[in-house]
């Protein structure tokens, strides 16, 4: 299966006490990097569930760390182009990556030890897994990552964390169910310059907060190279297409439709919206402190969804989030890239790798050892992996990532209905009044696919 990749992220970097498995002749060496030795009996074993292009990063990432070890890979795609840049990706390139880290650790200079799936099903009923990443296409997360909860594994999910507003709880009840650790790919919360800015706010530097305006990506980018092949095709060799399918609706295989280019069709993605709503409106909650609910209300939203015969996904778009407290959150692609906060005091703007204030007094700010401090991790990958040992919540945990998504999926439903406001209920999860957008907060399931039960 293919990944979640946002505009530019490519070069971006069964109990409590489960134990870990012991994979024979490893030699830990620091051919990766690795700082530290650690046995092959002590490491955190890991399957990676969907290795085109953020999967292969994110692969790259575990590989570094030296208390993990990958033991398998799955893809429905055994190997072809097509993915970021026209790259080639898949099961096999996974496969060979992780054997040559591996085999870069023996005196032999090879390792045979890696297994490759074509159905994630095989990859979770392994008894020797303690964690898998999950990196596929949106309309693929909520049934791995329940199946993954059920065989008592912890998780490492891409964002966008869901498909729809259901299948969001879904996962987040699943992860409290079972006790399992559960790191959502929201990564600019391991960025130190989001985590500043959230702490000035939160500490009042800008005074009474009122707007928060995010900026995110517009348009539907050309990531795979395939836009010139929307047309039906027969289906490649190594390519399990309807597994691929999944739940979404039976359509006609075409290179456009699949791989990274899969985000600009409703049916398995919501677009820049939710591509990049994992990111900016999740770190605007953070900085707003309102990680654990979500507005009131949607209003002013609109929408240009360019006419084209397969990508369907908004192009240009705004729409604004309500809370309680009358703070007004904007989502557009016109608005600054990164976050902007305001209050009657001034603004702080954080955008990846950076941040500034409205003044000099206010960016300098020290926040004092009684003030609120947020969750510090400067590794994203490398928090997972501490959580899964301490059995500690993680910097970016479902929950929040199911709250900030939620907005971006009323967002999407507003625009696509045209509604001038849609009125939601943060405790109950539901839309007031409107049967129709209602119907929108989940997506009927292709047979014999189902959303799995605990």
């Amino acid at each position: 299966m293919n990944e979640n990749l946002s505009q530019g992220e490519l070069s971006q970097a069964d109990s409590a006490n489960a134990g870990v498995t012991a994979i024979p002749e490893i030699v830990p060496a620091s051919a990766l990097g690795r700082d530290g030795k650690v046995a092959p009996s002590n490491r955190i074993t890991v399957g990676v569930i969907g290795t085109g292009n953020q999967g292969l990063n994110d692969l790259r990432e575990f590989l570094r760390d030296e208390r993990v070890q990958v033991v398998a890979v799955c893809d429905v795609n055994k190997e072809s182009p097509g993915y970021w840049n026209g790259a080639v990706a898949g099961r096999e390139p996974a496969k060979r990556l992780v054997e040559a880290a591996y085999g870069a650790e023996k005196a032999s200079g090879h390792y045979k030890g890696c297994d490759a799936y074509n159905d994630f099903r095989d990859l979770l009923a392994r008894k020797d897994i303690d964690a898998v990443e999950i990196a596929t296409p949106d309309h693929w997360h909520v049934i791995p990552v329940i199946e993954a909860c059920k065989a008592g594994m912890d998780i490492y999910c891409q964002k966008p964390l869901s498909l729809t507003v259901a299948e969001g709880r879904a996962m987040s009840d699943a992860v409290k169910k079972t006790n399992r650790i559960l790191q959502v790919g929201s990564q600019q919360r391991s960025d130190p310059h989001f985590r500043r800015a959230c702490e000035l706010v939160r500490n009042g530097r800008i005074g009474k907060l009122h707007t928060v305006r995010c900026g995110l990506p517009g348009g539907r980018p050309d990531f795979g190279k395939t836009a010139e092949r929307k047309k039906p095709e027969p289906i490649p060799a190594g390519f399990d297409y309807d597994f691929w399918l999944g739940s979404a609706p039976e359509a006609p295989y075409s290179p456009a439709r699949c791989h990274v280019n899969f985000r600009w069709i409703f049916d398995y993605s919501g677009g820049q919206v939710t591509d990049w709503g994992g990111h900016h409106p999740d770190c605007a909650q953070w900085g707003m402190g309102t990680d654990a609910t979500g507005p009131i209300e949607i209003r002013n939203a609109s929408a240009d969804f360019a006419p084209d015969e397969l990508w369907d996904t908004a192009t240009d778009f705004h729409f604004e989030a309500i809370y309680e407290n009358g703070v007004r959150l904007i989502i557009s692609n016109k608005e600054k890239s990164g976050v902007t906060w305001e209050g009657d005091a001034g603004w702080v703007w954080a955008n990846r790798g950076e941040h500034d204030a409205s003044t000099k007094e206010i960016k300098e700010s020290i926040i004092a050892d009684n003030e609120t401090h947020l969750y510090k991790s400067d590794d994203h990958f490398r928090n997972f992996i501490d959580c899964v040992i301490s059995r500690k919540e993680p910097v970016a945990p479902v929950e929040t990532a199911h709250r900030s998504i939620t907005i971006c999926h009323l967002g999407n439903i507003a625009m696509r209905l045209k509604r001038e406001s849609l009125k939601w209920d943060p405790a109950t999860e539901q839309i007031i009044g409107d049967t129709e957008a209602s119907k929108m907060l989940h997506r009927p399931y292709r047979d014999p696919w189902k959303l799995p039960t605990i």
